[in-house]
């Protein structure tokens, strides 16, 4: 199967030659391809030649020989077909994967979505997410996920969490939640009162409740990303 530049040049080719007996110049193919350098021209008459559908001929200028066509090009009404990008074309009920932008943030170390570990503090390096889950503006950064406490709200052990740094949240919101300056935690949040209840979703932990003045909010999740 021929690339969209590949029909065009044997087509043009195919063309001159009907018209003049001669194949055009190398400028000219160059010109009719809207190619920005002569190599180009190289490649596809190159690669034209390997597939056995045209022959240069040696010692003579400007000497090139159709031996085949495409089928297609035989066909009356030909005009060469369009593959985007000169790629072949994708498999029928194939999805187009469109480009993902991606940008880093730091890893911060681990958070445990279990028994509270200590708080985080420095970043280890950086990993690069899609731009896509930087949702709003501010700062964001990463952590490893310890533990199975979250593990009803999709969130495993070893998966790699994009938190959006803020100091507020709304009831229902996962959070990182810094406990007594100490401990920091992956939970739900919730406010009732006074009190701020940091709610596991897997029902082998029990909700704990502090004082809201215990408790600082360091930023929400916004992203998840898993590797098998």
């Amino acid at each position: 199967m021929l690339t969209r530049k590949q029909l065009e040049l044997l087509d043009f080719i195919k063309q001159r030659l009907d018209r003049d007996g001669v194949p055009p110049s190398f400028d000219e193919m160059k010109e009719a391809l809207d190619l920005r350098s002569k190599s180009g021209i190289h490649r596809l008459i190159t690669a034209l030649e390997e597939r056995g559908f045209i022959r240069r001929m040696a010692h003579r200028a400007r000497a090139l020989e159709i031996l085949k066509l495409p089928e297609a090009m035989e066909r009356p009404g030909f005009s060469p077909r369009v593959i985007d990008g000169d790629r072949p074309p994708l498999p029928r009920n194939a999805l187009v994967i469109e480009p993902v932008h991606a940008l880093e943030i730091p890893m911060m170390g681990r958070i445990a979505a279990g028994v509270p570990i200590e708080a985080i503090a420095h970043a280890s390096h950086n990993v690069a997410v899609p731009g896509s889950m930087l949702s709003g503006k501010g700062q964001h950064y990463a952590l490893e996920v310890k533990g199975d406490s979250m593990i009803e709200a999709g969130i495993n052990d070893g998966d790699i969490v994009v938190i959006r740094e803020q100091s507020t949240a709304e009831n229902g919101d996962i959070v990182v939640a810094l406990v007594e300056d100490a401990e920091a935690t992956l939970k739900r949040f919730r406010r009732k009162g006074g009190m701020i209840a940091l709610e596991a979703a897997n029902p082998a932990y029990e909700t704990r409740l502090f004082p809201d003045h215990m408790v600082k909010v360091q930023g929400r999740l916004v992203g998840l990303i898993r590797s098998y």
